[in-house]
């Protein structure tokens, strides 16, 4: 028979009491504390962000006149002071220029692209990494998280052979599998095409016909985008769940004789899904930046792409632009990640507290 701690816990669905939920509504403290630290971990990459690519030889500058040799002193001089480059001012004051610039929302210009502000830019290649590759993990996280509670709930059936399976994918290169799936369902089956984010000759509009070409485009990238990442999520969500299954309150919600689905959702995998939480926030952080392969493979537009022609022209004010969107979706992903994992978790909150 259960003590009345245990009934409590198991009503909870974590071994935390009554009490201790009681008193958790809005963690205030707890968010407080996390915010700070994003805040400072944003000044200390947008400093690095300024920093790191004035380390590096030569400017975007240098490499425009490498290319056009036509080019007069003074327009040089001009196209430095407009990207921030001045010689005259120090290295003290450009990154104050560029964190005054930063603050009112200017990026600056692209050399890159014809003098047209980053943000622009940026604006235009953002939509399709993720649209892509958003969805693409969504459901690959989806998938896989459901998938490997069903094999750790029923642990030494057939369902076990996925895990192998899955993992198995998931060793294959990207970009291996990727030329993989182009020549078997592009160039030998012709289903989808071999690049590209629509046909040639479409304009960007909101048309039936613009959007069936996106999603068929599409599909096959994200195909093997969802292939590559379905084995970690799987085996992680299964291993947590074989921790879980021996933990005391789902023992005695069995004993209980409560449903067996309920005891699946409703306790076991609702806390084995907590550590999967944290990494699905890095994941849909490093969204806006970790698809360059994917980019390369199949020819799509995309911010990886963009970041890779930024950096080969050294493009500071483009380099800048993406890397500041990366930090910021990776913080808002992670601060995200702690607001959910906190409401989920109360022993969270008070370990904090």
């Amino acid at each position: 028979m259960p003590s009345g701690s245990e009934t409590e816990a198991v009503e909870a669905g974590t071994t935390a009491t009554r009490a201790t939920r009681g008193r958790s509504r809005i963690p205030w403290r707890f968010l407080g504390g996390r915010a700070v630290f994003y805040l400072f971990t944003l000044w200390a990459a947008i400093t690095i962000n300024f920093f790191l690519p004035r380390m590096m030889k030569g400017d975007a500058v240098t490499q425009y006149l490498s290319r056009n040799r036509n080019v007069s002193p003074e327009a040089a001089e001009a196209l430095r002071s407009l990207l921030g480059l001045d010689t005259d001012k120090s290295l003290w004051q450009q990154y104050l220029d560029y964190w005054a610039l930063l603050l009112r929302g200017d990026l600056g210009v692209s050399l890159l692209h014809g003098l047209r502000p980053v943000t622009e830019v940026i604006g235009q290649s953002l939509p399709w990494t993720i649209g892509l590759v958003g969805f693409a993990t969504i459901v690959s996280f989806a998938i896989g998280t459901i998938g490997g509670a069903i094999v750790g709930w029923r642990r030494g059936s057939r369902l076990d052979a996925l895990i192998p399976v899955t993992t198995f994918l998931s060793t294959i290169p990207y970009f291996w599998l990727g030329l993989l799936a182009i020549a078997l369902f592009s160039v030998n089956l012709g289903w989808f095409p071999i690049g590209k984010a629509y046909g040639v000759g479409m304009s960007p509009e909101f048309s039936p016909e613009f959007i069936g070409q996106v999603i068929h485009h599409g599909t096959l990238p994200a195909a093997t985008i969802i292939i590559a990442s379905l084995g970690g999520w799987m085996l992680g969500m299964r291993n947590m769940m074989l921790t879980v299954l021996d933990e005391d309150y789902v023992m005695v919600a069995e004993a209980k004789g409560m449903p067996r689905k309920r005891v699946l959702w409703g306790y076991a995998a609702r806390n084995a899904v907590l550590p999967q939480i944290q990494s699905f926030a890095l994941s849909i952080g490093f969204i806006v930046g970790g698809t360059i392969v994917m980019e390369m493979v199949f020819s799509y537009p995309g911010v990886g792409k963009l970041l890779l022609d930024a950096t080969n022209a050294k493009d500071y004010a483009l380099m800048q632009g993406v890397f500041l969107v990366i930090t910021l979706s990776v913080l808002l992903a992670n601060l995200l990640a702690d607001i959910a994992y906190a409401f989920l978790d109360p022993r969270t909150r008070q370990t904090e507290a």
